[in-house]
């Protein structure tokens, strides 16, 4: 609950298809990221802006032709991102987990070297 509305929060696309590989492995670093997964979706249940907000010059295209408009960045373990949007009613809030990303791809998408 959040400023008195429900938060959903929904893994879409490729954080989604990231999310189920993690799953399927059992090697410790893949455990270690689906608990930080799991307590930033717990975080963000309480606080959808708990992330740092990108500029929106930075949005990759690939968000914007989606009609994206905002986008957030937590930070995981072993140096992977989470990348969020935030869309709402006036009933609810709705949190779409948008990219599940290592360091090496996170500065690939935006562009830093």
């Amino acid at each position: 609950m959040y400023l008195g509305k429900d938060v959903r929060i929904l893994l879409k696309g490729s954080a989604k298809d990231s999310f189920l590989e993690l799953k399927k492995r059992q090697d410790k670093e893949a455990q270690i990221l689906i608990k930080s997964v799991e307590r930033i979706i717990l975080i963000l249940k309480d606080n959808p802006l708990y992330g740092d907000p990108i500029n929106k010059t930075l949005i990759p295209e690939v968000f914007r032709k989606e009609g994206i408009k905002n986008l957030y960045r937590v930070e995981l373990s072993n140096y992977w991102r989470m990348i969020y949007t935030i869309e709402g009613s006036n009933v609810e809030i709705f949190l779409f987990v948008l990219s599940l990303v290592d360091h090496k791809k996170y500065n690939k998408m935006f562009g830093y070297k």
